[in-house]
Parts: structure tokens; sequence; C-alpha cells
């Protein structure tokens, strides 16, 4: 038996998908789409939230930080919750949360309610998230059929994170609070259709009881980290309060691991780690997704306060990116069928290093068709491939009462790998940032060191997942619930399985 974690899949038979498949998946894609538009479309219009409500600039960062906090912190929790309570009673509630606090957030006139609202609209998305994706799982078997849904369902994120940007653009033309109300009609309509459309789901038998202390330890320990991060390039990397407050996270870190080895039904079960496919997804998705959140904050930098150029302007910049990512999401997961996982994150990982090189030509004049439209394609090109990969990898081979907590433990590895890197691309430009006043020539070349470190992320990502294809033939692994077996005794095992059908409906 082989997996499309290290090899091309063999051939299947073509499944064809009901109508009601369709619309489940389509009511998940609109969950995962606004999650991934509310975190880029909120920043082209704090300009104007700030002169609208009066806000200082520190309090902005919160608005975009707030929405991290809630989401990087509780995703652990989230993915678990799904696992116990159910999957689709889990994910509808939270849509709905989801739903009534974009409402808020455009109608609110003060600063600490709309930061607020980001919060609870945060928290939300850290449980519609991992619960989406493993309704997915457990309602498309593994393999093929699976892997066309993974790839439109995560295509349909990485669209809704550039395309946040095109959105944004456009809608602070006229009011920021239109970027606010945007996701509550379209959360709202996903919320009714899946009332009907998703499937229904038993919940897990917590015979050893609800794994509180971890739950408790877990949560806190996330919510922490991401605070840190996100205040430390404010308050300085090396002052008390930062060390100690990444002291305090290794110790709870500590702690919860220590309850999770000893807890009968944990928050999340270490074995799950053993597997280098399993702990390669984790960490690619850390450093890719966080490498290109530092490059988007750069570019925006440049482009607007440098260049000279306008939101909108900046905006279409990236739609080319976008673009290239919503056109592969119908194909990429063929692509995937037959090259496998591990070949196109090491791909994807490439062009993405060869994107964020050739930007290191920009200067004072860019030419857009020699070096920015060349990039964006790079990049786009490499988020078609590697991101529906990951999420390929992370979840083949995980038994279904698993799919939410592994789900959930990829999109923290997403959250905090995004915050932790942007705030130390954040730290590196204000360390090389000139003194005022500057020439452009002078703010030009602080940017570098920032793009270089960027790169440098995107490097260790490649290295990272260039181990996945130096496994040997003969000694492929497939990821299990329990432990990594061979492939050998993954068939032997399977033969003794009923066969499973391609698609549960």
């Amino acid at each position: 038996m082989t997996s499309p974690l290290n090899t091309p899949a063999a051939p299947s038979s073509e499944v064809r998908w009901t109508p009601r498949l369709w619309g489940t998946l389509l009511v998940l894609c609109a969950a995962m789409f606004l999650d991934a538009l509310d975190v880029s479309m909120v920043g082209v219009a704090l300009p104007s939230i700030g002169a609208d409500l009066g806000l200082s600039t520190s309090t902005l960062q919160w608005i975009v930080s707030g929405y991290i906090l809630g989401y990087g912190g509780l995703l652990l929790l989230g993915g678990r919750t799904a696992d116990l309570l159910g999957r689709r009673q889990v994910f509808l509630v939270a849509l709905g949360v989801f739903a009534l606090a974009s409402l808020l957030g455009g109608l609110v006139d003060s600063g600490p309610l709309l930061i607020a609202s980001r919060f609870v609209k945060g928290l939300a998305a850290a449980f519609t998230a991992p619960a989406g994706l493993s309704i997915i799982t457990t309602t498309f078997a593994e393999g093929p059929v699976r892997n066309r849904a993974l790839a439109i369902y995560t295509t349909c994120g990485a669209t809704g994170y550039s395309m946040g940007l095109v959105f944004s653009g456009l809608l602070t033309e006229a009011s920021w609070r239109l970027t606010m109300l945007l996701p509550a009609p379209v959360a709202l309509i996903a919320l009714f259709v899946g009332l009907k459309l998703l499937p229904r789901s038993e919940r897990e038998r917590a015979e050893g009881g609800y794994d509180i202390p971890g739950a408790v330890l877990g949560t806190a320990s996330m919510l922490l980290l991401v605070f840190t991060v996100v205040e430390a390039p404010e308050v300085g990397w090396g002052s008390a309060r930062t060390v100690l407050s990444f002291v305090a996270v290794a110790v709870l870190l500590a702690a919860f691991v220590a309850v999770e080895r000893r807890s009968p039904s944990p928050l999340i079960r270490l074995g799950v780690l053993r597997s280098g496919p399993q702990v390669r997804a984790q960490l690619g998705a850390l450093t890719f997704v966080g490498s290109y959140i530092g490059f988007q904050f750069l570019v925006t930098l440049y482009m607007q306060q440098l260049l000279g150029w306008s939101a909108l302007h900046t905006a279409l910049a990236f739609l080319p990116a976008g673009a290239l990512v919503a056109l592969s999401a119908t194909k990429v997961g063929t692509i995937i069928d037959r090259f496998g996982t591990a070949r196109l994150i090491a791909i994807g990982f490439a062009l993405m290093v060869a994107g964020y090189v050739l930007f290191l030509r920009i200067d004072l004049d860019p030419v857009y068709a020699a070096v920015i439209l060349p990039t964006m394609l790079l990049v786009g090109s490499a988020f078609a491939l590697t991101f529906p990969s990951l999420n390929v990898q992370a979840t083949n081979g995980v038994d279904e009462h698993e799919q939410g907590m592994v789900s959930g433990l990829l999109n923290t590895s997403v959250q905090v790998g995004g915050a932790l890197f942007l705030a130390v691309v954040t730290a590196v430009l204000t360390a090389n940032a000139p003194e005022e006043p500057a020439s452009p020539q002078a703010v030009l070349d602080s940017y570098m060191p920032a793009l270089v470190v960027i790169t440098v992320i995107a490097v260790a990502g490649l290295l990272i997942s260039a181990t996945g294809l130096r496994t040997r033939r003969g000694q492929r692994t497939v990821v299990v619930a329990k432990s990594t077996v061979t492939e050998a005794e993954a068939e032997a095992e399977a033969a003794e399985e009923p066969e499973r059908v391609a698609v549960r409906d």
C-alpha cells in the first residue's frame, strides 16, 4: 500500500461526485475563504480606521493581532472539540459566531470594541478551520478523491488571502467598515446551506474523560506565545518582559506535554509526531506561511511608502499570484496523485526561494514586468503546489477520530508561523531603519536585510522538505493512527480490512 505522502498514488477510477458532495465542499470552502480573507483584508484599511476612530499606531496593530491571537491561540482546542462534540455542530455554531462578530466589527465606533470583535472572530475561526478540514478528510476517502477535495479547499484559502488585498483596496475607497461587514452575509449564506448539506458526525466517546488540564495548558501556552511574539517588536526582544514571557511559555508547554503523556484522552496524542511526514508537514507549514506573511508585509511597505502606490494599485500587483492559485484549484489534486506530496512541497519551496531571490533586484524605479510580476508568478505557483500538499501530507493515514486534532495542529503551525516570522521581520526592519530624515535609497537599503531573512526562512523550509525525498525505495512509510509502519506491514493490515468506498456520502 502506498500513499501520496511520499510516492505517487496508483491510478484509480474516476468517481462521480454528487451535487450534495459538491455543495458540502463549497460550504467548507466558503468558510476557509473567509478565514483567510479576514487575515489579509484589514491590513490595507488600517490607515482609514485609525483616522476615523482616532487610534494610535500601537492600537491599530491590535486590530490585526487580536484576530491572530484568538485564531492561533485556540486552534488546538478547536480541533479536539470538533472530534469530541461533533464536527458539524462545532463548525456551524462557530460560523454563526463569525458572522455576528463581522457584523459588530462593522458597526462599532470604539477601538477597544473593534479589537474585541476581531478577537471573537479569530476565536470562531479557530473552531471552523479544523472542523471544516476534518469534515473533508472524513467525508472523502484517502487517496485521489480526498486529494482533489483538499486541493480545492486549500486553494480557496490561499485565494482568499490573496484576494483580501484586492477587496480591501476596492472597499476602503468607499468605507473601511465595508471590509468588516463583507464576511457577514457570506458566512450567513454558508451557515444556512450548511444546515442542509453538511453530514452529521458521531461524537467521539471520551472514555477517559475530557482532557481539561491539557485544554487549559495548551490554550494558555498558545495564547501567551502568540501574545509574546506580537508584542516583542514593540517592547524589545531582549526586554525582561519578553524573556520572562518566553520562559513562561516553555514552562506551560513542558507541563502540557507531561499532561498529554499521562492523559487517557489527550488533547494531542504525541505519538502522531513520531511520523517523519507529519513533522515535515507541520514544520513546512510553519516556514512556508511564515516567510510569505513577512514577504507580503515588506512588499506592501515597499510599494506604498517608498514607491507611493495607492492601496488599490498595491492590491492589483498581488493579483497575479492569487489568480494563479485560484485557476489551479481543480488541477492540483491530480498533480498530487501523480507526483506525491514530498516532491511537490520541495518544488514549491524552491519556487518560493527563487521568487524571493529575484525580488532582491528591486530598486526605486522597478520594471513591473521584469521583477515584480515574475516574483508574483513564482510565489503563486509555490502556493498552488505547496499549500494543498501540506494539508494532504498532514491528514493522510490518520484515523477519523483524530482528524480534528491533526487539522488543529496544522492550522496552529500556520498561524504561529505567520505571527512568529512577521514579528522577526518587523524587528529586523526596525533595527535597520535609517535615522530621519532619510533618503529613499537609504530606506530601500534598510529593507534588504529583512528580505534576506525572509529568504533564509524559505530556504530552511526547502531543506526540511528535501529530507522527505531521501526515503529509499523499498522502505517507504505511511502515517497511521498509532505508529509509522513499513509498506509491507501496512499492506498486510489492509488485506484484513473491508475495502473502503471511494466516497462516503
